[in-house]
């Protein structure tokens, strides 16, 4: 069936060898292991590259090959994930804010989380955002601190918009905005074209990958690395010089093997 979903092949792709059932425990297993495992990565778009959405090529991207990608592929993986374990799961779209001024309007739903329901509760899932990764899933509860391995989180609603934030050093920092309606594929398709091709969002002229594991958190934006603690505390940066240096972090950082040479890449990001 050209849909169908490999479950085995995903959890050995993020190191999951425990029995899977749709209950929380698994849940927040997941979620940290895919983020561990499975990068978060725009080589595609600064490549000039498309972005499938359909689930065989993102099958095929992440799972099957040494690569990562972005919201609408990490989350829509992470969903047909959940969905063959047996979990009620509801895509949802989001508004980025994360480098917004607070005063600014809204912009267009360019993110991709997940509502999980669970006999404890709503939760949101979300292995894809690219600025602040999630480490593990989230009551939707609003206004209470919710501390993961790796970070501090709170929700707040206004007039029925929710809106998700994350403690940083200088204070909370809002990653997204969303609602709880239930979106299309053709809105994603939609949202993933934009994100993809336009020179507005930054994937189409800066590389951002970033990795969590269980106690540090890894980020690139085009030449800087940047090591971080729990709750954005920057432990370690340095510049990449070389195209070289460029694939031992991609390797050795990231697990990511890059669909072009090497130079090609370097060469986009300011080589």
């Amino acid at each position: 069936m050209p849909n169908e979903f490999h479950l085995d092949n995903y959890l050995t792709r993020i190191g999951h060898g425990a029995a899977v059932k749709p209950d929380l425990a698994t849940l927040t297993a997941l979620h940290s292991a895919h983020v561990d495992a499975i990068p978060f990565e725009g080589l595609n778009p600064l490549l000039r590259r498309p972005v499938h959405l359909d689930l065989p090529s993102v099958q095929a991207k992440l799972v099957d090959s040494r690569r990562g990608g972005y919201c609408f592929e990490q989350n829509a993986l992470f969903k047909a994930a959940l969905e063959r374990i047996g979990f009620t799961v509801t895509g949802l779209g989001a508004r980025v804010r994360w480098m917004a001024a607070p005063d600014s309007p809204l912009g267009p739903k360019v993110h991709m989380l997940l509502k999980v329901d669970l006999p404890e509760g709503l939760y949101i899932a979300d292995v894809g955002f690219g600025a602040c990764v999630m480490d593990s899933p989230l009551q939707f509860r609003t206004e209470i601190e919710q501390r993961t391995a790796m970070g501090t989180y709170r929700i707040d609603e206004t007039n029925g918009l929710f809106s998700i934030s994350a403690k940083q050093p200088r204070g909370w920092r809002t990653m997204y905005v969303f609602d709880q309606v239930p979106q299309l594929q053709s809105d994603y398709e939609l949202g993933n074209y934009f994100t993809s091709t336009s020179s507005i969002p930054p994937f189409t002229s800066t590389l951002i990958m970033e990795r969590v594991a269980a106690d540090t958190r890894y980020k690139l934006a085009n030449r800087r690395l940047t090591i971080e603690g729990r709750d954005g505390e920057v432990k370690g940066e340095r510049t990449i010089d070389s195209a070289d240096e460029l694939g031992l972090v991609l390797d050795e950082t990231f697990n990511v093997e890059p669909p072009v040479p090497l130079e090609e890449v370097f060469a986009r990001i300011g080589g």
